[in-house]
């Protein structure tokens, strides 16, 4: 028996556990709660993605702490819609992708899953290239040097991906923390005005055009396209349930971690945006770039600020590199009923940041307009999720509720009005009150 059990992967001995505490053979408490965290900690990872770092530096450098309401709108919708989406994998069974394929008609499908590919390449851009700007500035390499660095890095951790989804939670958990820790570190070291913070969380305003173009960056870089689809299916695999009173007690789970999750995510976002404010509006508001935003941090906060500043921006590069691979394989594998080998996609998605550094495109300037692309991209998964999710024929006893497809739809009307005013702005229509 014991020899049994030592065979046993990670992965086994997680799902039989969460099985014990389902089936009432195992009892409650703070350790048998960590044994369903892995889902929301693997998708939140997208919620601080380099792309964040590039929007977040500019909201704070330009606007102070204006935007951090933006900050915090985007994170409570992300909330909600990651927790349908693990809702949707736990009652189903089946992903996102997968329910869309089955449910929609042919024409409809392919066109969602071109939409979502884009979106995938645009997030692997931003976090590629994320991850390859803080190698080549910690260790003073080219950025094409560190771009080699971030692909071989990311492959090697995607090899464990082979070994069940115990040790890819567990590895992308680490970062998470890597990158919340470096954070906590900043704040303390920056100088923020906090009466000043809290009143921009509170207090909804767009100064101008361009700010509602970095709001715009910031939801795309928030509520990601690819972790919404994500979530319903990293959901699959770890346990089967048997009942609904086994789905109930596994989403009350599921529901805990989005919110502390995502918590995290939210502070580390809020983070973002507070030292750049702190240390760059008053004296630096043009920085917008990150390599600048390093180079000034040394001066101003000193060498170990910066320095936590690249460890925390190859943290996020490396394992959002990693889960948006994920995420894109899903993507297509759901869609299409297609898996290609998991050295082809890495090396697909890495081709358009390989371009843009080719073709000396500025690196952070990409990665803001890779986070527009997203938030155009995004209101297809959402408003897929919402009308799926409220389909009793699908969801049985566990269909949304009144109010949830409200809130949801609401969520989804905001992010689908910002991209209406952005697009009216991009084509020359003027907005009353965001002239300039």
């Amino acid at each position: 028996m014991n020899n049994a059990a030592a065979a046993q992967s990670l992965s086994d001995r997680t799902s039989g556990a969460i099985q014990d505490v389902l089936s009432g053979r195992r009892r409650g408490g703070v350790m048998s709660s960590l044994l369903f965290v892995g889902p929301a900690v693997i998708s939140s990872i997208a919620y601080m993605d380099p792309g964040n770092f590039a929007t977040n530096i500019q909201a704070g450098a330009r606007y102070g702490y204006t935007l951090l309401w933006v900050v915090i709108m985007a994170n409570l919708i992300a909330m909600l819609f990651q927790a349908l989406s693990a809702k949707l994998g736990i009652v189903t069974g089946k992903s996102l992708a997968e329910l869309c394929r089955d449910r929609f008609p042919k024409p409809v499908v392919l066109v969602m899953w071109a939409v979502s590919e884009v979106a995938a390449m645009a997030t692997d851009l931003a976090e590629f290239l994320g991850g390859a700007i803080g190698f080549s500035l910690l260790f003073d390499m080219p950025l094409m040097a560190g771009m080699v660095v971030t692909a071989i890095v990311t492959y090697g951790i995607l090899l464990f991906e082979s070994k069940g989804f115990r040790p890819m939670e567990l590895i992308i958990g680490g970062l998470v923390g890597a990158i919340g820790l470096c954070y906590l570190i900043e704040m303390l070291l920056a100088p923020v005005a906090w009466d000043q913070a809290a009143l921009g969380a509170v207090t909804p305003r767009i100064p101008d055009a361009a700010a509602l173009a970095i709001a715009v960056g910031i939801i795309g870089a928030t509520v990601m396209p690819h972790a919404i689809y994500l979530h319903s299916g990293l959901t699959q695999g770890r346990v089967i349930t048997r009942n609904d009173a086994e789905r109930r007690m596994l989403l009350r789970f599921s529901n805990r971690e989005v919110v502390v999750a995502l918590a995290v995510a939210g502070m580390v976002n809020i983070a973002m945006v507070v030292m750049a404010s702190s240390a760059f509006h008053a004296g630096h508001p043009e920085v917008g770039e990150i390599e600048t935003a390093y180079h000034t941090l040394t001066p101003l906060l000193g060498a170990g600020a910066a320095t936590i500043f690249l460890v925390s921006l190859i943290a996020s590069g490396v394992s959002s590199s990693v889960v948006g691979t994920m995420a894109g394989q899903m993507i297509m594998q759901g869609f299409l009923r297609f898996r290609i080998p998991l050295w082809f996609r890495r090396l697909v998605t890495m081709a358009p940041a390989f371009i843009v550094v080719g073709l000396g495109v500025d690196s952070t300037q990409a990665l803001v307009v890779s986070q527009v692309i997203l938030s155009m991209a995004l209101p297809v998964p959402m408003i897929a999720l919402v009308m799926l999710t409220g389909n009793r024929e699908i969801m049985g006893g566990f269909v949304n509720a009144r109010l949830t497809r409200i809130v949801a739809m609401a969520g989804g009307a905001v992010v689908l009005s910002l991209n209406m005013v952005l697009l009216l702005q991009t084509f020359g229509v003027s907005i009353p009150g965001l002239e300039g």
